[in-house]
């Protein structure tokens, strides 16, 4: 009998989750090794749980690797904390986190997806690239420096 394949599923989840919160962690990390000096954490459930907010899992079998999360504004969705387990990048994982939340944005009737990038992470800047997205001035509570991008998408 041949094996099963493995099954990747995205969706709405919970970032309480036990198993959630492993992949919160390192996302954290990650993004604490990008800014000099360290910052406080940032991402953290109740920031995840916050109104208007929507976290996304990717999952395989049951496991997740991959996630990210959208916040409603008035005239604007806000993209953050799109992460993918190292082990897990070069895979597509990330082109596919990045259209499961735009849908979910869809979804949701939001039209305009705005986000904010550290310039260090070149891949991130050219997975957004070759979706779509351009660059654009600083949004919301952002201001303009030296280690950030900003770019924006018309869905």
């Amino acid at each position: 009998m041949a094996p099963k394949p493995p099954s990747l599923a995205f969706a709405v989840d919970e970032p309480g989750r036990p198993d959630v919160l492993p992949l919160i962690e390192q996302l954290h990390g990650y993004l604490s090794d990008l800014a000099h000096p360290a910052v406080p954490p940032t991402v953290t459930v109740d920031s995840l749980q916050r109104p208007h907010v929507t976290f996304m899992t990717a999952r395989v079998d049951g496991t997740p690797l991959a996630c990210g999360a959208s916040v409603g504004h008035a005239d604007y969705v806000e993209l953050k904390y799109m992460y993918v387990l190292p082990a897990c990048r070069g895979m597509g994982l990330g082109k596919q986190m990045l259209e499961a939340l735009e849908n979910q944005v869809r979804r949701s009737g939001g039209r305009t997806v705005k986000l904010e990038t550290a310039t260090a992470l070149t891949e991130s800047i050219e997975l957004y690239e070759r979706a779509g997205y351009r660059r654009c001035p600083p949004f919301g509570d952002y201001r303009a420096n030296a280690t950030s991008i900003f770019m924006e998408k018309t869905l």
